[in-house]
């Protein structure tokens, strides 16, 4: 959470390369040996809070529209919300990351580093990472749908051989 108090462009820089490693490893390492429960939870928060204080820093520089931000970070509030739901509901779905979802990553980390920079590609990028955002979106979306109707369905089946039995 350092990011907002940094002001070079050159630390900002590193501390995306950081961050961008640290989650390339922690994920090698999580499907290497196992993640632990904790660690599912946290990761994902810990990536979410880093994002979203990089971008609103970022923000004040004006390089992107408020709304621009936004989408970038679409995918992250989706997921912030659909957890928080998930949890008020008493019924959360554990989600393995999925395609779209490390494609977004990827996108957020070079529309960081290009607003960084003050690239002409910034703009660009943020859409490209708002369309794949939207994706991502859908494609989990569709996802913890067919997890619940699985769930349902293996319910349903112990019911009837308990009923049956």
């Amino acid at each position: 959470m350092a990011f907002p108090f940094v002001p070079s462009p050159a630390w900002r820089l590193a501390l995306v390369a950081g961050a961008a490693a640290s989650d390339f490893f922690d994920g090698m390492l999580a499907r290497r040996f196992g993640s632990s429960r904790v660690g599912a939870v946290l990761d994902p928060i810990a990536d979410k809070l880093f994002m979203a204080a990089a971008f609103l820093t970022v923000a004040r520089s004006g390089l992107l529209h408020p709304l621009e931000i936004v989408a970038v970070l679409a995918r992250d509030i989706v997921a912030a919300l659909g957890y928080a739901g998930s949890w008020l509901l008493r019924r959360p779905t554990a989600l393995p990351a999925r395609a779209g979802g490390k494609v977004v990553t990827v996108l957020q980390l070079l529309t960081l580093a290009a607003c960084i920079t003050a690239s002409p590609l910034a703009r660009r990028l943020a859409w490209a990472t708002a369309g794949v955002g939207l994706y991502a979106i859908w494609d989990y979306g569709r996802a913890a749908a067919r997890s619940r109707a699985q769930r349902a369905h293996g319910r349903r089946g112990a019911q009837r051989q308990i009923g049956g039995a």
